[in-house]
């Protein structure tokens, strides 16, 4: 099953993505935890999308498509904002201590670390973001 929502590039527009996410999330067999790595995962993703990509709000659109399917659930993200290279990000500084680590820069480290699989492309004008989530919750073996 295929679900598609587009927003606005509007910070006021994520709690309706991250609910539309959860729905999704909910019908692929995810659990609350999972659900909420999905939201956590979208949120930063579209954060990052008006904020750097656009340059702030109200400047383009993002379109969710939530592909659902047993025990995973496949996010697509599309802007049509400026390319996104994610080998551009530094690695975050995980030791350095708190009072020295500079503010932002952790968006893209969440998302890999809350999601099985988190691809970037960038083609015919514009960005795609693809990320994965599987469920752990397994039915036992016969």
């Amino acid at each position: 099953m295929t679900r598609t929502l587009t927003i606005p590039g509007r910070y006021d527009r994520l709690a309706q993505a991250c609910k539309f996410v959860a729905a999704a999330a909910s019908a692929a067999g995810l659990d609350d935890s999972e659900s909420n790595h999905c939201q956590l995962a979208v949120d930063e993703a579209c954060t990052n999308i008006i904020e750097h990509g656009y340059g702030g709000e109200d400047l383009g659109e993002i379109r969710l498509t939530c592909d659902v399917a047993a025990g995973e659930l496949t996010i697509t993200i599309q802007d049509a904002a400026r390319p996104f290279d994610p080998q551009s990000v530094p690695e975050p500084d995980l030791s350095a201590p708190l009072d020295e680590m500079r503010i932002g820069g952790l968006g893209l480290f969440f998302m890999r670390q809350v999601m099985d699989a988190v691809e970037f492309r960038h083609q015919g004008g514009g960005n795609t973001l693809t990320l994965i989530k599987r469920t752990n919750n397994r039915p036992p073996s016969p």
